[in-house]
């Protein structure tokens, strides 16, 4: 293979970016001619990616939410799947989205493009049906659990376990002091940490949500000091909840919006509150006790939760195999009920250092040498 081979890739949501970066800067050490180019963020641009458009473009979920959107994604996937027809790179890596990736990569594939997947999609907890889609999008799978390439290959999908490279970007004790200093958190004194999520539709369906509970959690605890890691294009719609919640400057000091950040929060704080999805793992890996929760348009949920194969939703719990945190889904997730989850884990902390040495264990199991792994089967793909 060339020294200066190209990868197009393809990342649909901040987390997507944050594993295209990682990936990048492994494969960069390996190739250091290396040409990237497609959709990513700011994590892949760090690494010399060209991004033709912001991942954020792709950032949408559920079903009724994409309708407004997807006359937009269709035209940006069949000019890309053009662009990179017209110049074939040496290999397409799609980063998780797989309702835009699979397409592509199936179309990409029968010319002839090499494709690998990078995060399986998740069809045995809610897609059974995607494996097949999968099976012809993909010539190789990177799994970031170790389950999943045995039931890959049952279904015919090459895959490998590479490891998740959150478990070796993270440490594996969290430095809570240094978190705090850093942002301006007073030393003591218990911190919830707020994450609604990273997308539009996240927002406005959970912040609300997540800022009247705080105020619950406030009455109750006065003592409480909240932080919110806030991405630049969601800051006013964040603030414009929390007004909503009756949040404002005689708070004082109560309430943190801080730009990005998530680790440093999620390092910072006693226990968080979170929205499904990758978040979740991350504050599991901080070895951090959580309240899940997640609500969407109902139409959307009626689809979803008869996709669902398995009792869990969140991923702590399910890579646990058991409710070791709290889900509050849909109508449960009343501000009420998530302050009163939060609050169990600050009132109870034998059970939250419990948790956290379920966590480390948890944290042990994922962390591996992905970017050599990663690197390895991408080559191996590319040399077939």
């Amino acid at each position: 293979m060339s020294q200066s081979p190209c990868f197009a890739m393809v990342a649909g949501e901040a987390s997507g970016d944050l594993l295209g970066g990682a990936l990048l800067a492994a494969c960069r050490q390996r190739w250091p001619q290396l040409r990237s180019l497609g959709i990513g963020g700011a994590a892949m641009s760090a690494q010399g990616f060209e991004a033709w458009w912001p991942e954020r473009k792709l950032a949408v979920r559920g079903y009724v939410e994409v309708l407004p959107h997807l006359r937009e994604l269709l035209a940006i996937r069949r000019q890309l799947r053009e662009r990179l027809l017209a110049a074939p790179p040496d290999v397409f890596i799609g980063v998780d989205a797989p309702d835009f990736n699979l397409d592509l990569e199936v179309a990409l594939r029968a010319q002839g493009v090499a494709t690998v997947h990078f995060v399986s999609p998740s069809f045995w907890a809610w897609r059974a049906r995607k494996v097949e889609k999968l099976r012809a999008a993909a010539d190789h799978v990177l799994c970031l659990f170790p389950f999943e390439p045995e039931l890959l290959a049952a279904q015919g999908v090459p895959a490998t376990f590479v490891g998740h490279p959150l478990a070796s970007m993270i440490p594996m004790a969290p430095d809570q002091q240094a978190a705090r200093a850093s942002l301006g958190l007073p030393e003591g004194g218990p911190v919830v940490a707020l994450l609604p999520g990273s997308r539009q539709s996240e927002v406005k369906h959970l912040a609300g949500r997540f800022f009247q509970a705080a105020r619950v959690l406030l009455r109750e605890r006065p003592e409480l000091r909240f932080v919110v890691p806030v991405l630049p294009a969601l800051r006013h719609a964040v603030e414009q909840a929390a007004r909503q919640a009756g949040w404002s400057a005689r708070d004082g000091d109560a309430l943190h919006l801080v730009d990005g950040r998530s680790h440093q929060v999620l390092a910072a704080c006693d226990a968080a509150l979170v929205a499904s999805g990758t978040a979740t793992l991350e504050a599991a890996l901080f070895k951090r006790p959580m309240v899940i929760a997640y609500h969407m348009p109902w139409l959307s949920w009626q689809i979803m939760r008869r996709k669902q194969l398995q009792p869990w939703v969140g991923l702590p719990n399910i890579l646990c195999r058991q409710f070791v945190v709290p889900e509050l889904l849909q109508e449960s997730a009343t501000p009420q009920a998530l302050a009163e989850g939060v609050l169990h884990w600050l009132n109870h902390p034998q059970e939250a250092q419990a948790l956290a040495q379920r966590f480390e264990r948890l944290h042990h199991d994922l962390r591996r040498d992905t970017a050599r792994l990663a690197c390895d089967a991408i080559e191996k793909i590319i040399a077939a």
